[in-house]
């Protein structure tokens, strides 16, 4: 299942995640403005924002701060000044400042566009563990075996003191291959933008990703179905995905501090921040970077790893230009974006964050994989969906070429950089369940420098038609498609 709806939803057996790039247009006005008594409007429908503050604000003065400009506040993040808050004035932003307080679900509700997640409807969310199949399929995890898990686990399966926070659309709690793994207590939904720790708000409801993702981490090694990463290790099911297949920035602002107040080790994000892919730090869209972009810093700073999906545009990400092309769905509604040297995939393209593109079983970047010279850090298995990728007749594709896991009711092959994420937050809890004391600097060094350096491809003509359908930068050790290289488990646990 891929990050994005670019590819074919047959060759990937479903599509996730799509993007629709457009803003709302508004001015940016850094002055609040106090309204004057009984001034506030409440026949609007209530909307949510995302609203930024000065660090160091206090939550009592953010409290009068966003009632002051007619809204409630729902939670309020002190350690990086960040609040929730919902409105029904419409003139909520303009009075915070716009560049100060942004609502997604407006842009969104702007962009009037399909849902995101095209197969919510169709997922089953929870497993009846007497119905799943017990064979042992990790004979057909080849994505195990090109990165040395299968024989990594046989020395160090990783450690119960570390917990991988799969921040996506929740985790099936009844799977057998996760219900060992899933630490409970740990596990959260974030919907609303404050963490609720109800199994009703933190497990799946429409989509079958994050059961898919924590498998690829942590399925359990018990000889049937699949088997992750690292199966000795915890993992924590936090809900930022909701129903339409969103990624709202309050829901990714919300899982980060959750997984970095519950000392999580490694966080999977295998996703980028809507309503854009590519968020701007500029006007309004300031909003959305700086929030995002603190709460990767505060969790960085506390010791937690964040692991990101490069996502499935197949677009160079070092190099933002141009105009966004209008949602079509949007009937002229919503203004076009240019874009510029700000602008990057939340939160993968931020500092700090382990970015991560996919390849196939070839070695090969995969078709779909975003890529980026400075951005992608390292490359994982991720599955290949074309079969001109292998071979110009196609005839050399295979059935299992996405990546097989976990999901409700059984196993499934998706593809994605959705998928390569997973095997190198895997590899990052191994690594940390070897260094218990390693900072997350520390475990991206140990990451990248034990990564196996992949060159750039002499020739990326994937379709036979005589031109390049990527170009790669850099030399062998790091480059555009794959960083630093394929990502090695084995070398985790054995420090070669």
């Amino acid at each position: 299942m891929p990050l994005l709806r670019r590819l074919p939803a047959a060759a990937v057996s479903a599509a996730v995640f799509a993007t629709s790039l457009v803003t709302t247009g508004v001015s940016a006005s850094a002055q609040a403005v106090t309204p004057p008594p009984d001034a506030c409007s409440t026949g609007n429908a209530e909307l949510r924002y995302l609203v930024l503050l000065e660090p160091g604000t206090a939550q009592p003065e953010a409290v009068n701060e966003i009632a002051a400009a007619c809204g409630a506040l729902t939670v309020y993040y002190p350690q990086i000044a960040v609040a929730v808050a919902s409105s029904s004035d419409d003139d909520f932003a303009e009075r915070m400042g716009t560049d100060r307080a942004f609502s997604a679900e407006e842009a969104l509700a702007a962009q009037q566009g399909p849902r995101k997640d095209e197969t919510a409807a169709m997922a089953t969310t929870s497993s009846n563990p007497t119905e799943v199949d017990e064979t042992d399929r990790t004979g057909e995890q080849w994505d195990m075996t090109m990165i040395g898990a299968d024989r990594a686990r046989r020395i160090n399966p990783g450690s119960k003191d570390v917990v991988v926070g799969v921040l996506d659309s929740g985790v099936d709690p009844n799977h057998p291959d996760l219900s060992a793994a899933l630490d409970r207590s740990v596990s959260a939904g974030c919907l609303s933008g404050k963490a609720d720790p109800a199994p009703t708000a933190w497990e799946p409801t429409t989509s079958p990703h994050g059961t898919h993702v924590a498998g690829t981490i942590a399925a359990a090694d018990d000889g049937r179905g699949t088997t992750g990463v690292a199966p000795g290790v915890r993992i924590a099911s936090v809900k930022v995905v909701d129903d339409q297949g969103y990624i709202l920035p309050e829901y990714a602002v919300c899982g980060l501090m959750w997984a970095t107040t519950n000392k999580m080790k490694v966080t999977n994000n295998s996703y980028f921040v809507d309503p854009w892919l590519m968020t701007c730090d500029r006007d309004s869209e300031h909003v959305v970077f700086e929030s995002v972009r603190r709460a990767v810093d505060y969790a960085t700073q506390h010791g937690v790893l964040t692991v990101a999906a490069a996502t499935n545009e197949g677009a160079d990400l070092a190099d933002p230009s141009g105009r966004t092309t209008d949602n079509p769905a949007a009937s002229g509604k919503a203004e076009r974006r240019t874009l510029d040297g700000s602008c990057k995939v939340l939160p993968a393209g931020l500092r700090g964050v382990v970015a991560v593109s996919a390849v196939g079983r070839n070695e090969l970047k995969s078709s779909y994989s975003s890529y980026g010279l400075g951005v992608v850090d390292v490359t994982a298995p991720g599955g290949e969906t074309k079969p001109k990728a292998y071979d110009p007749s196609g005839a050399k594709q295979q059935e299992n070429d996405c990546v097989l896991s976990t999901v409700p009711g059984g196993y499934d092959r998706f593809c994605g950089t959705s998928m390569a994420a997973p095997h190198v937050a895997g590899v990052a809890a191994l690594i940390a369940s070897e260094n218990p004391e390693a900072t997350s600097q520390t475990i991206t060094k140990m990451l990248t420098e034990e990564a196996e350096p992949l060159p750039c491809p002499a020739d990326y003509d994937l379709d036979d038609t005589g031109a390049q359908d990527a170009y790669c930068t850099g030399y062998k050790p790091y480059n555009g498609f794959y960083g630093h290289g394929l990502v090695d488990a084995l070398a985790a646990v054995t420090g070669r």
